[in-house]
């Protein structure tokens, strides 16, 4: 296995998993945000793909461009409305938010945008680490304060939040500090809106191993780099090593998991964790 092998997939139609659900339809707004490209895009499209209005928010107004022109491509049934914004700044979220609840009845929130630092614990710059922090875990838990007086709008005061954890919400790999907190965070904040959305309001996690994302391949360097070890020997120990499933999951993969979560299918799944790591967290040689 060779760094091209994880190359970031394009997503097509027959890869988009479909779910015959009341609430998937134009009318209805999933905001979704990293939608920019790698998992988030894969969310953004699948939820189009399912017929949902998406607001799509990023920083990287081009990567919302692309993201929008693939599913014109796609000719998906569900619009992408592009909606720019800085996860670390307050007064773009309340602006995302309510934008998103202009173009119908804001109902799912995707909280997928990542980042990622390598460095050890008493080497780790803490302006990173903050940003790290806004963008991955403040961010999330402001956009469901915002996005919850919306969802209790709704006719049925449903609604849900999917929030993008990972096996490093469940254990830690050394020099992600930032990352590591993050996402055990995201696990926390689940279940607290679990806790108090009184069975209306659901939350659940999706919590996977290496996925073929351009996070991924942009850290394979710096990784071999802190480990004194090769690219691929990154890829076949480290991030595959501990996976009884030798084989990276694609972007579309989480997609569509996010797209079963925030469907009628999952209504008992609220609080809890989609743990799709291939084996790599629950079993040992």
């Amino acid at each position: 296995m060779s760094r091209d092998h994880v190359s970031p997939p394009t997503v097509t139609r027959d890869s988009i998993h479909t779910v015959d659900d009341d609430s998937f339809h134009s009318g209805t707004v999933c905001l979704v945000t990293g939608a920019g490209s790698g998992i988030g895009r894969a969310v953004a499209l699948a939820a189009a793909g399912n017929g949902l209005t998406v607001a799509a928010t990023d920083v990287d107004e081009a990567g919302l461009a692309e993201t929008r022109e693939r599913a014109e491509e796609l000719d998906l049934d569900g619009p992408i409305e592009p909606v720019a914004g800085d996860l670390t700044v307050d007064e773009d979220l309340e602006r995302v938010v309510e934008e998103a609840a202009g173009l119908g009845q804001l109902t799912y929130l995707a909280n997928v945008a990542g980042m990622q630092h390598i460095d050890p614990i008493d080497e780790f710059p803490m302006e990173t680490y903050d940003r790290i922090h806004d963008v991955m875990l403040r961010a999330p838990l402001y956009l469901s304060k915002l996005a919850i007086p919306h969802f209790r709008e709704r006719e049925d005061g449903r609604g849900c939040v999917g929030n993008m954890a990972s096996v490093h919400g469940h254990y830690v790999t050394s020099d992600k500090v930032a990352y590591n907190v993050s996402k055990f965070g995201l696990r926390g904040l689940t279940q607290s809106i679990a806790a108090e959305g009184e069975g209306e309001i659901r939350a659940f996690s999706v919590s996977t191993g290496y996925v073929k994302t351009p996070l991924v391949t942009g850290q394979l360097e710096d990784t071999a780099e802190q480990r004194g070890i090769s690219v691929d020997e990154v890829i076949e120990d480290v991030m595959l090593g501990q996976s009884r499933v030798k084989e990276m999951m694609e972007p579309i993969d989480v997609g569509n998991l996010f797209v079963v979560g925030f469907s009628d299918l999952s209504r008992h799944l609220n609080g809890g964790d989609l743990l799709y790591d291939g084996g790599m967290t629950l079993t040992y040689e």
